[in-house]
This record gives structure tokens, C-alpha cells and sequence, in this order.
């Protein structure tokens, strides 16, 4: 495949096309892989996308703001952001990574993404790769429910219920079963009244 269909994708020409390369390259694969370049990515990453949530929801207090920012740089919100850039068909594996479909693990394509950040950063600079991310997440943070991203199915209710000034679900462990160490339970919830 063309580099230059990804970069088009980006918004960014590479000066130097050997950072993006690199970017592409996982450690399987050898040296120079993508594992410094995604550690740098993930900072620029994680200050771009706190930006953004700052501007974009004004009345959001800072607890809400960290959640919601942890879940959109989590490995699941970039591994759909690299299927989105078709990332998987650029990736440099090796022969046993190839294989076992490392092509397809949201780990390596959300690490590779954040490798590609890294790499913009170094090739032009914070504001190309702030252009980048915003382009990436523009997409993603108009269709956000910041009132819900994040929150489980037992937080959503109980908010719910103090919303309507409604009681609190009692909840009672109905089983427990598994080792000692890594237990497993079920419970019911019920009304208080």
C-alpha cells in the first residue's frame, strides 16, 4: 500500500517519510520500531484531546472532563480511529506477528496510532499534530454523550434514580464462585421500599 493515501487520510505530508515508517514499524518486525515514538504520541495525544474537551464542553467540571478524556484515548476509542485510517494494511510485522493476526489486535493499531502522533509531533511540530488529532476526533466527539461516556450500566441507574429523587437499589450477592483470588459475583438489585 502507498504511504501517501495514509498521509492524505492525516492531513499531513511527512519531510521526513522514514519517521512514519517507523511509526508503522512494530518491534516484532525489528529496529527502528514504533515503541519510543508511540510513548511521546501518547502524551501529545492525551494534552490535544484535554484541549479539545475543554473548549468543546464549557460546563463540564474537571472529574467528568478526566473521564471522559480517558475514555476517548483508550485502547478501544484508537483501535476504531486506526480501523477507520484502514491502519492495518501499513503495519511492519514480523513473520510471527503475521500469523497470529497482529494486524488485527486493537492493541498493536492503537499503539501504531499513537506511534503516528509521536511521529507528526517530531516531523513538524505540535500544532501539525494537534491538525491531526482534531481531524481524527472531530468525528468521534460529535456523537460523545458526555453525561454517559463511560459511566457502567450500575452508575447510569443510580444516577438516575437521584435524579428523580427515587431510592436507591439495595443490591445482595446471590453467588459467588471461582478461586479465592479471582472471584466472580452475581447480585440482584432491589427497591428499598
Amino acid at each position: 500500500m502507498s504511504l501517501d493515501d495514509l498521509q492524505r487520510q492525516l492531513g499531513h505530508r511527512f519531510a521526513d517519510a522514514s519517521l512514519l515508517r517507523q511509526a508503522l514499524t512494530h518491534r516484532s518486525h525489528g529496529q527502528p520500531n514504533n515503541e519510543r515514538l508511540e510513548f511521546l504520541g501518547d502524551s501529545v495525544l492525551n494534552c490535544v484531546v484535554a484541549a479539545m474537551l475543554y473548549r468543546h464542553f464549557g460546563r463540564i467540571d474537571e472529574g467528568d472532563l478526566s473521564r471522559l478524556r480517558a475514555n476517548l484515548v483508550k485502547q478501544q476509542s484508537l483501535y476504531e480511529i486506526a480501523q477507520r485510517l484502514g491502519l492495518s494494511q501499513y503495519l511492519l510485522l514480523g513473520e510471527g506477528e503475521l500469523k497470529s493476526g497482529g494486524f488485527r489486535r486493537p492493541s498493536i493499531l492503537g499503539d501504531t496510532l499513537e506511534a503516528i502522533v509521536g511521529a507528526v509531533f517530531l516531523d513538524a511540530g505540535f500544532e501539525a499534530a494537534q491538525s491531526v488529532i482534531v481531524a481524527l476526533y472531530r468525528p468521534v466527539l460529535e456523537t460523545v454523550d458526555p453525561r454517559t461516556l463511560g459511566k457502567d450500566a450500575k452508575t447510569l441507574l443510580q444516577e438516575h434514580l437521584q435524579g428523580k429523587k427515587l431510592p436507591l437499589p439495595v443490591y445482595a450477592v446471590v453467588a459467588t464462585h471461582g478461586a479465592a483470588h479471582n472471584q466472580c459475583s452475581r447480585s440482584n438489585a432491589r427497591s428499598r421500599n
